[in-house]
């Protein structure tokens, strides 16, 4: 796959010795990390999927990373969002996250977009991003995320998590043997049929596990290295630790005329 980034400037020797480990792999080395540090990435909610993916992205040197979200912590959210602490409940998770993200990676440019994500305005926030992650919590936002970056061609590294099971996949239409998340789960399911978090409970460190992976999705599609999880779903079992490969192809016809009969809901994301 060609890398979604031009190498930015060459690495400057603190630089050079910041991310000495990923010039050490063949795969990436000083151009990738270029690649890197020139990149702009926008992830939707600092929860606890968004936690790992802001942690890990900013420490690999991410340039600019965008983030959305409009709540503040709750001291039922340490369990697994690691971003935030006692010390930050009721206070504005972009607030403790920046402050969080910048003791790791100083020059990281962090864009703030302090608003609900929503139908209405998916396409004016992710435009101008050349990657979008989405950690959501709820069905509208996740098809508002995924139906902007299908208009805008910009892939999209999607997670979900719900008690001891997760979801990840790549959704990019315009990429070979691409799909959408409409090609997965054609419409959203009927309000109250698939239970919250907050309802049915969530294993923290499974948070991190995703959120870890899906962080190595946006390395790789950054920087062209490796087989991203493109026409691909990964299912996980994390009571058995049994990963599950799905194919996913892209339905002949629009999502909106698809028939009533669909998959399974997928897990809500861990808020």
């Amino acid at each position: 796959m060609e890398p979604l980034v031009e190498p930015g400037p060459p690495l400057t020797a603190e630089q050079a010795e910041t991310y000495s480990r990923h010039l050490l792999l063949p795969q990436l080395g000083e151009d990738a990390q270029r690649r890197l540090l020139a990149a702009r990435v926008c992830v939707v909610g600092a929860g606890g999927l968004g936690s790992p993916v802001l942690l890990y992205l900013a420490a690999a040197g991410v340039g600019t990373l965008g983030v959305v979200d409009d709540d503040v912590v709750d001291r039922s959210n340490l369990q697994r969002q690691v971003l935030h602490g006692v010390a930050d409940v009721g206070r504005a998770k972009l607030d403790s996250a920046f402050e969080r993200l910048r003791a790791i990676a100083p020059d990281v440019r962090l864009v703030a977009h302090r608003e609900r994500l929503t139908a209405a305005n998916a396409v004016e926030i992710l435009d101008g991003y050349d990657l979008v992650l989405d950690g959501t919590d709820t069905f509208e936002t996740r098809y508002a995320v995924a139906d902007a970056c299908a208009a805008l061609g910009v892939p999209l590294v999607w997670g979900s998590v719900l008690g001891f099971d997760a979801q990840i996949s790549v959704f990019w239409p315009q990429a070979a043997g691409g799909a959408t998340l409409r090609d997965l789960f054609p419409t959203p399911p009927p309000a109250g049929s698939v239970p919250t978090c907050g309802e049915a409970g969530v294993l923290g460190a499974l948070t991190g596990q995703v959120g870890s992976t899906m962080a190595t999705e946006a390395v790789k599609l950054i920087t062209g290295v490796g087989e991203p999880l493109i026409g691909r779903v990964l299912v996980l079992d994390a009571l058995r630790q049994r990963w599950t490969e799905v194919p996913l192809r892209a339905r002949a016809e629009p999502a909106a005329q698809a028939p009533a009969a669909q998959p399974p809901a997928a897990p809500t994301p861990a808020p």
